[in-house]
């Protein structure tokens, strides 16, 4: 499928800032144009998709996407949109998180589609012969100290308390002759990044430029934001990763389920491959009953199945179903112990003696001491009180009712609801 790039981006709210000529020179013919992805982590979250989605949309429309994974910038560390330096991870580490993402990477993009196949590089390979002589000599001298101090992600810092190191200070000539070296050994024209890479995307095009009077473009796309003020892709348990044993499908599933209506019509955009045509269909569908949440099911199916496949989705949804059907516990006694594990997986879940239980346990003891469904027994009273706290689908109107083996779904579990969205797995340990 052959789109028109540039116009892709616009309509979907994703683009940012481009240089000028690279709309135009993306209208000749196939282009070759790469995202860098530093491994920090051994996953990539769901703040990284927008550049896998731009990365996507670039090889559907005819041209040659290049995934970089930083093995050699992750050892530097990028302070664009950073208030202090990060912690530098070993050499070990590194290798590890580079192929866990290469891994990942590979799931989104087509290798084997003729002559727009995407490629995977690691700026290690250039890097790793690359001594400190040669490179202040053969980079550093072309890019002045004046232009570096020019870059916001430089400006930003300098004027903070923290500061930034020579370390951090370099970043963006590592990141610019990256760009150097894919555009002089791949003819590689165009790089892409998030809002915030600008400054670092400009320094690779303007070395091109200083060392061999060559040309090269920019693409940024928007940075998400959500529309009630809170971080994009965290949630309160921590970031949404694109591993799933890092974050379960369900709760991937859950996290764009419970977007707003003023999200999920962003993010539609942004986030799946419905055409504009079929979004629009769906808002108006919408509209017509809210409640009903279209708008979200449809964004977090795509998404989902994109990231994890069909049957997490299907598995997902029919979590979902059981857990806010309003039906009573009879719907889990029913389900064998092995279904019943695979509905509650991704779930917290806290584990007590046997003993304890047999002894039997008093709902704030077993809520705020024995598991930390509530940190404080003092919060556990109040939403006892308040009636927002049920176990094995009851609600708990008495503060001081006790728990023991003859409450337990097949003998080893409690099922916990803190208020109308937070569950939780207790079972027994031998």
């Amino acid at each position: 499928m052959q789109t028109n790039f540039i116009e892709e981006l616009k309509w979907r709210g994703m683009l940012h800032d481009i240089m000028p000529g690279t709309e135009e020179l993306l209208n000749t013919g196939i282009c070759s144009g790469y995202i860098g992805f530093d491994p920090t982590a051994d996953s990539l979250h769901v703040g990284h998709l927008t550049q896998i989605m731009t990365l996507i949309h670039f090889q559907r429309a005819g041209h040659r996407p290049f995934a970089l994974v930083g093995g050699a910038t992750g050892m530097v560390g990028d302070p664009s949109g950073k208030s202090a330096e990060r912690n530098l991870l070993d050499e070990a580490s590194l290798r590890h998180n580079q192929a866990c993402i290469e891994t990942q990477l590979r799931k989104f993009l087509n290798f084997d589609s003729g002559e727009n196949s995407a490629v995977m590089v690691n700026n290690y390979d250039w890097f790793k012969n690359f001594n400190f002589l040669d490179f202040i000599r053969d980079v550093g001298k072309h890019i002045t100290v004046n232009y570096m101090m020019s870059k916001d992600s430089v400006k930003k810092r300098l004027e903070g308390e923290s500061g930034m190191s020579f370390t951090e200070f370099s970043y963006q000539l590592v990141q610019g002759y990256d760009f150097y070296y894919l555009w002089k050994n791949h003819n590689c024209k165009v790089q892409m990044g998030g809002s915030d890479q600008w400054g670092n995307i400009v320094t690779g095009s303007e070395l091109i430029r200083r060392k061999e009077g060559g040309e090269a473009f920019a693409i940024t796309t928007q940075l998400i934001k959500k529309s009630d003020g809170t971080k994009f892709g965290k949630t309160e348990s921590g970031a949404v990763w694109l591993d799933p044993a890092r974050t379960s499908p369900y709760k991937f599933y859950q996290f764009w389920l419970n977007a707003s209506d003023e999200d999920a019509a962003a993010w539609i955009r942004i986030f799946t491959l419905h055409t504009q045509a079929e979004i629009e269909a769906i808002e108006a569908e919408h509209e017509q009953a809210k409640h009903l949440r279209i708008l979200q099911k449809a964004l977090a199916k795509e998404i989902t199945i994109r990231c994890h496949g069909q049957e997490a989705w299907e598995n997902a949804v029919h979590v979902s179903q059981i857990l806010f059907s309003s039906s009573g516990i009879e719907e889990f006694t029913k389900l064998d112990e092995a279904t019943f594990l695979d509905i509650f997986d991704g779930l917290p879940q806290f584990g007590i003696q046997a003993e304890k239980i047999e002894q039997g346990i008093g709902v704030i003891d077993l809520l705020a001491e024995f598991t930390q469904v509530f940190p404080s027994k003092g919060e556990c009273r109040k939403m006892l009180q308040g009636g927002g706290v049920s176990i094995n689908r009851e609600k708990i109107a008495d503060i001081n009712q006790v728990f023991s083996t003859q409450n337990l779904i097949h003998n080893k579990y409690l099922f916990v609801q803190k208020g109308k969205k937070s569950y939780y797995l207790i079972h027994i340990e031998n």
